[in-house]
């Protein structure tokens, strides 16, 4: 027997806001890894919490480097010019 399907909402009860939040993000994290290990991809995941925080995954290499790969594909800015500004 399965699940009932989750209704797309805020939830609206800060701590069961905050626990799902941290599940969601781990499962996210796991199925980027997964995905670049059986299909031998690159993949850079960032996600800022409600808070501010940061989060983020490389699996091959840094996130500085995925952005100016991408840059180069999105005529970003050039490589010796930071896209995102140190904080």
């Amino acid at each position: 027997m399965g699940r009932g399907r989750v209704q797309m909402k805020r939830i609206e009860n800060p701590v069961h806001r905050q626990v799902t939040f941290c599940k969601r993000r781990a499962g996210l994290l796991k199925k980027a890894k997964e995905l670049s290990v059986l299909c031998d991809a690159e993949i850079g995941v960032v996600i800022f919490s409600a808070h501010g925080k940061l989060y983020e995954l490389a699996t091959k290499g840094t996130m500085q480097e995925l952005f100016e790969r991408y840059g180069k594909y999105t005529g970003g800015p050039p490589a010796d010019e930071p896209m995102v500004e140190p904080m």
